[in-house]
């Protein structure tokens, strides 16, 4: 008997050793591109749809920068604050000094904003309530920006970090704690260069070796992020920032080797070639539609003009909710993940008019989110040709998402099954037509229909 019990344990070991699934769990990722690159996205992060980005450093404190729509995108990025007051020479550089010059006096140096970074009504809880109740299943935190202070008690940190100063406390630690409560998924982004450490000015090499892998991997060592999201990688090929070195430990030894996902920002031969899920920042892509569409992409950017907060920002440069609204529709319409910034003050209070737009957006997906979570694109595009409209699918049943209506009936074709039609959350009937496969959808009928900033229109059992 306890032959048998034996024999069939090895007969079982060998054919769950045998199975598709153990052998991509087992598979050791070397230490180059093509060997990276093989490594599947988890589906965790395809299905999630809808993450918070978080922009949160000493550039909270000035919390500045120019709005002027005229300018490019980057200028009016308030984060960073202290490389346009050191080393921008034109114009754009001339209103940040001005600024600081105006209001702190020419003496005043930016790491002297520490003493304002005080964090004093951060409530990690609170945070995590509303980012699950904005229907986001992904939240990243900014654990280092470029200016090289950390928000974690990081012992690879070169001159500072937030449990030393400023707010005392472990604030990556404390987020994540309260964000996994939540039920939702943490990362971090982590700048790989830093404007004005002297190590990474004088040597490169030594900078990689002995202070940005120990911290990268300290961060994944101590808080296990679902996502690691790197940055300022531009000024070096990833040969240089070693990436694949790091990425092969990560995949293969790290304690989040199954379920991490990482984002493409590696080297300045990167961006939508290498790595993870490929990445866009307020619609400035780096590849071409054609790659983007056979692979997983994220968009990231800021409820307003700024990923950090700023304070010089009126409510016209702010996004309404249906405009953010209809900017997750459009990304999830085209297979991309949203990520959507906001930058909290310095107290660790996040703006009110940030809440509401997040709020709002959970309403919507509270009704609407079977048509965004866990789909793909349903390729019926090229039978609309209305810019406002977008098809999903989820197993057996597809959606149209409308942010604006076309002037004639919506028609869909080569349908094999006549669907069942209705609206989410609504129990009115859709007035509808099939015939040979074609659908026609009567716009009359969903104007009468009110579409709390989108309509969404559910065929049942549509997909074969």
């Amino acid at each position: 008997m306890k032959q048998f019990y034996t024999y069939k344990n090895a007969v079982a070991l060998i054919l769950l050793l045998a199975s598709p699934t153990c052998l991509s769990a087992q598979k050791k990722y070397q230490n180059n591109w093509a060997s990276i690159d093989s490594r599947p996205v988890p589906s965790w992060f395809t299905d999630a749809k809808f993450g918070i980005f978080i922009h949160w450093g000493l550039y909270s404190v000035p919390a500045w920068a120019p709005t002027d729509k005229s300018l490019p995108t980057g200028a009016k990025y308030s984060e960073w604050y202290w490389n346009q007051l050191v080393n921008d020479t034109t114009s754009v550089g001339n209103a940040f000094r001005n600024f600081h010059h105006n209001v702190y006096g020419e003496k005043f140096k930016y790491p002297d904003f520490v003493e304002g970074f005080k964090a004093e009504l951060f409530n990690p809880k609170d945070w995590a309530d509303l980012f699950k109740a904005s229907g986001a299943k992904y939240v990243v935190l900014t654990s280092k920006h470029h200016e090289g202070f950390t928000l974690w008690p990081s012992e690879h940190s070169w001159n500072w970090h937030s449990q030393d100063v400023g707010p005392h406390r472990d604030l990556v630690g404390d987020l994540g704690k309260a964000v996994k409560v939540a039920g939702l998924k943490m990362g971090y982004y982590y700048s790989l260069y830093e404007w004005f450490n002297p190590l990474y000015h004088s040597d490169i090499n030594r900078y990689v070796d002995e202070h940005m892998i120990p911290q990268m991997k300290d961060l994944v060592l101590k808080y296990k992020p679902d996502i690691v999201w790197t940055d300022g990688e531009w000024e070096h090929p990833s040969e240089t920032w070693k990436s694949t070195k790091f990425l092969s430990w990560l995949y293969n030894d790290s304690p989040v080797k199954s379920q991490v996902v990482v984002n493409d920002r590696w080297g300045k031969d990167t961006r939508g070639k290498h790595g993870g899920f490929y990445t866009t920042e307020y619609d400035e892509k780096k590849a071409s539609a054609e790659t983007y569409s056979r692979h997983p992409w994220e968009e990231c950017r800021g409820v307003g003009s700024s990923f950090g907060y700023n304070r010089a920002e009126n409510l016209a440069d702010y996004s309404s909710s249906e405009q953010l609204i209809h900017l997750l529709i459009e990304k999830v319409g085209s297979g991309g993940n949203l990520l959507l910034d906001i930058g909290p003050r310095a107290d660790g209070t996040i703006p009110v008019i940030m809440q509401q737009r997040l709020t709002d957006i959970g309403t919507w997906l509270r009704i609407n989110g079977e048509a965004i979570y866990n789909t793909q694109v349903w390729r019926q595009k090229e039978n609309v040709q209305h810019p406002g409209i977008y098809f999903t699918q989820n197993k057996k049943d597809g959606y149209v998402l409308c942010t604006s209506l076309p002037l004639n009936d919506i028609v869909i074709k080569d349908l094999a099954v006549e669907p069942a039609l209705s609206i989410p959350g609504s129990d009115k009937e859709i007035i509808h037509t099939y015939k040979n496969g074609v659908l026609s959808i009567s716009v009359k009928s969903l104007k009468e229909h009110n579409n709390a900033n989108a309509w969404v229109i559910k065929l049942s059992n549509v997909i074969k």
